[in-house]
C-alpha cells in the first residue's frame, strides 16, 4: 500500500480491506477482540473518517454485518469486538400540544425558525430555561466544553455473545458538546441536531468517566434532540460506573417554542381545502413511491437542507444513513415536492416548496405538510377512511390492495408489503398530530 492513505476508497471498501489483512473478523471469533492502531487504519483510510460512527445505522456494512464494533481505547488505537455500544432512543409519542410550552426573550441574534447547529441550539437551551426546568434547577451555568483527553480508567461492555469484555482506556479523546455547573449537580449534554433511531453510549461514557474521577458533585447526564422545532431532553444514569452497558433511561420531557396545538378540525380543513393532483399510478410519469418509514427524519434532513445544498455523500455522513435509506428518503421528499435533484451539480436541495416550508411555525409547517401528502390519491382515501371509522386506521391488508387497485409500485409482494408500512407511519403522523393515532 501506498504511504499516503488512498482517497479512493469509501468507509466500506477500507473496512472490508482492513477486515481481510489483518483477519480481524477470525481474530475476535478467536479472542474476542482486536487491537488496531490508528497506522493501521490509515493505511487505508483517515482514522477520523473509519472509527466514528455516532448511530448503528452508520455503520459500514463490513462492521455490521459481522456484528463488530470499535472504540478508541487511546489517542492513537482502537479496540475491535462485537460490543454492543448502542442505546436507543424512544419515539416522540407525548401529545404534541401537551408539551410545556417555552417563552424565549426577544434576541435579535436568534430566530426560532432557524436554530440550525448543536451550537446553536444548546445556546436556546440554556436562554429559554429549559435546561433549568428539566434539571429543577434555578443557577446551572456553562463551565465546560470541547475535546479533552479521557484519563485513565477501565470498564466492562456486553458482546453479542452475552458476554462482558473488559476495556483499558488510556488518554483516548473525548468531545463534550455541553458541560454546566449548579448547585447540586454536575452536567454534561450530548446535543443533537438530527434524528437517528440510537446513539454512541460512549457519547456520555467516557466524558462521565473523565469527570467522575475530578469532582465530588453527582453528575447529570443529559441528552438533547432539536429537531422540527421540538427539544426532547433525556437523562440517562450508569447503574455501574465501570459497566458501560449499565446505562439506563432516567426520564424524559419534551419542550416547544412554539404554538403546537393542531386539532382534528384543523386536519379536516386541510383535506377540505387539498386537491387531489397525483395518482401515483407507477404506469404514468412520477416519482418513486414512497418506502421511508419516519417523517420526523424526513423533516430532519429538510431543515438541515435549508440554503445548504448537499452531494449524496453529505446527506449520509449527516444523517448516518446507508445508502439504501439515502435513496428512500431523498425519494420521499421528491415525492412530497420539497426535494429535487441538481442535475449539474448532482446534489439534492430544496424546492421552492421546500424553502418556504422552513420559514412555516411549527402549526404551519405540519398541516402543509400533511396537505402535500393528502395531494396524493393514496393518503386521501386513507384519510377519509379514518375519519369515517372514527379513528380506526385501515389494517396492512387494506393498505396493500389499495395500492394494488392504484398500481403505485406493482405486484411484487414484498415491495407492496414494505412500503404500505411507510403508508401506514405517514398516516400515523398526520393522525398523531391531534394525537389520535
Amino acid at each position: 500500500m501506498p504511504d499516503e492513505p488512498s482517497r479512493e476508497l469509501n468507509a466500506e471498501q477500507a473496512w472490508r480491506a482492513l477486515l481481510d489483512k489483518y483477519n480481524i473478523v477470525q481474530e475476535v471469533k478467536d479472542r474476542g477482540i482486536f487491537h488496531i492502531t490508528a497506522s493501521q487504519i490509515k493505511e487505508f483510510k483517515e482514522p477520523r473518517l473509519m472509527a466514528k460512527w455516532d448511530s448503528s445505522e452508520n455503520l459500514p456494512h463490513p462492521l455490521k454485518s459481522n456484528k463488530l464494533n470499535i472504540l478508541p481505547d487511546s489517542r492513537s488505537s482502537y479496540i475491535i469486538g462485537d460490543f454492543i455500544l448502542y442505546q436507543e432512543i424512544p419515539e416522540l409519542t407525548e401529545r404534541v400540544e401537551q408539551m410545556t410550552r417555552v417563552q424565549l426573550d426577544k434576541y435579535e441574534t436568534i430566530d426560532v425558525n432557524n436554530i440550525t447547529s448543536e451550537a446553536n441550539a444548546i445556546n436556546v437551551l440554556v436562554l429559554s430555561g429549559i435546561l433549568d426546568d428539566f434539571l429543577e434547577a434555578s443557577d446551572t451555568v456553562a463551565t465546560f466544553n470541547g475535546r479533552m483527553g479521557t484519563g485513565c480508567f477501565n470498564f466492562e461492555v456486553k458482546t453479542h455473545r452475552n458476554t462482558k469484555h473488559r476495556i483499558s482506556v488510556k488518554n483516548a479523546q473525548c468531545e463534550i458538546d455541553g458541560g454546566f455547573e449548579n448547585s447540586n449537580h454536575v452536567v454534561i449534554l450530548e446535543a443533537k441536531n438530527v434524528l437517528h433511531k440510537d446513539f454512541h453510549v460512549r457519547q456520555l461514557y467516557y466524558p462521565y468517566r473523565l469527570w467522575k474521577e475530578k469532582i465530588h458533585k453527582p453528575i447529570r447526564l443529559i441528552l438533547s434532540i432539536y429537531s422540527n422545532m421540538i427539544y426532547r431532553l433525556f437523562e440517562y444514569r450508569f447503574n455501574t460506573p465501570e459497566d458501560y452497558s449499565s446505562i439506563e433511561l432516567v426520564r424524559t420531557k419534551n419542550y416547544s417554542l412554539q404554538d403546537t396545538n393542531i386539532s382534528l378540525e384543523d386536519l379536516i380543513q386541510v383535506r377540505k381545502n387539498t386537491a387531489i393532483t397525483k395518482s401515483d399510478n407507477r404506469d404514468k410519469p412520477s416519482v418513486q413511491f414512497i418506502q421511508a418509514d419516519s417523517v420526523n427524519r424526513l423533516i430532519s434532513l429538510l431543515e438541515n437542507m435549508k440554503n445548504n445544498p448537499m452531494t449524496k455523500e453529505q446527506i449520509m455522513e449527516l444523517m448516518k444513513f446507508v445508502e439504501r435509506q439515502y435513496s428512500y428518503y431523498v425519494s420521499a421528499g421528491i415525492y412530497l415536492g420539497i426535494f429535487e435533484r441538481a442535475i449539474k451539480s448532482r446534489m439534492v436541495k430544496l424546492t421552492r416548496t421546500g424553502e418556504s416550508l422552513c420559514r412555516m411555525s411549527y402549526k404551519d409547517r405540519q398541516l402543509k405538510l400533511a396537505s402535500l401528502m393528502l395531494e396524493h390519491q393514496v393518503f386521501a382515501d386513507f384519510f377519509d377512511y379514518v375519519i369515517e371509522n372514527n379513528g380506526e386506521f385501515p389494517t396492512k391488508k387494506q393498505v396493500c390492495d389499495k395500492m394494488r387497485e392504484l398500481n403505485v409500485c406493482g405486484d411484487n409482494e414484498t415491495t407492496i408489503g414494505r412500503r404500505s408500512s411507510s403508508v401506514r407511519a405517514w398516516l400515523r403522523w398526520i393522525f398523531n398530530l391531534p394525537n389520535l393515532a
